[in-house]
């Protein structure tokens, strides 16, 4: 499910990125990697970049902890449903 927040396997790739880091937020994480290389690190660079990608990080976690939350909520009315029609 690519959106406009994921890059291409190729520009990964280029970019040298980890597997583990191939999220729904990549294509953030490639100019903010460049940021960081052209400025040796420095903690109080790449602001803009860094606060865009964590972000992107945390409305992600959200959204999969909505879906479990609902995921989770559908099972138990199936189990509900399930013992209402044994009795």
């Amino acid at each position: 499910m690519p959106s406009s927040l994921t890059a291409s396997q190729e520009e990964l790739k280029a970019a040298k990125v980890p597997l583990a880091w191939r999220d729904q937020c990549s294509a953030l994480l490639i100019p903010l990697n460049t940021c960081r290389r052209e400025n040796y690190y420095l903690p109080w660079t790449c602001e803009n970049e860094r606060h865009g990608y964590e972000k992107c990080q945390y409305d992600d976690m959200m959204r999969r902890m909505k879906k479990m939350s609902k995921l989770k909520l559908q099972q138990a009315e199936q189990t509900a449903e399930a013992a209402e029609a044994i009795i």
